[in-house]
Parts: structure tokens; sequence; C-alpha cells
């Protein structure tokens, strides 16, 4: 599974991408975690399965969602889960997604 998320600079998510490994790890799951600023993000969407926005970017869903042409589900994380850093409930965010 490939799960990019987009922020405004790509910076900001670092740490929540280190979190969302251990996670992925701990429950076996093969996953490609990446993170970066969202204009790089939307070039890269469509060859992920899952594209999750950082709640500061929550005004680019739009934006996103023509980028990926309906081939991508677009998630934006809510604020509370993105402060707390909740990697376990955003690769749910993600699965769930992605069953969808």
């Amino acid at each position: 599974m490939k799960i990019l998320l987009a922020c405004n600079a790509g910076m900001s998510t670092s740490l929540l991408v280190q979190k969302m490994r251990k996670e992925a790890a701990a429950r076996s799951l093969d996953a490609d975690i990446e993170a970066g600023p969202l204009a790089k993000a939307l070039t890269k969407a469509q060859d992920a399965d899952v594209l999750l926005l950082g709640p500061q970017i929550s005004y680019a869903k739009q934006d996103a969602l023509d980028a990926v042409d309906g081939k991508t589900p677009v998630v934006v994380i809510p604020m509370a889960t993105y402060g707390r850093m909740d990697a376990k409930k955003v690769i749910d965010m993600a699965l769930d997604a992605t069953k969808e």
C-alpha cells in the first residue's frame, strides 16, 4: 500500500510519517509512506493508494480530487488527530479510504 501525505512544505508531516511507519511495521502492513509539499504530492497522487492532506491544507481538497481524477481516495486528516500525531488513527483512515 502506498500512502502519500501532503502539507504546506512537506516538513510538518515528517514526524507523523515516522510514527506511521512504526505503526505499519507493528501491524505487519506492507506500506510505503511518503510526505511532501502539496504541489509535489499532486504530481505523484495517481500512483498512490491514498492521498492524505494535512489539516492546514484542507482548502486544497478539491484541487487534490481534480488531480487524482477519481483514481485515488483523498482524505483530510482531522486537526485533532494531526495535532496528536495519532499514527494509529491515520493508518486506520488510510485503510478505510482504500476499502470504499
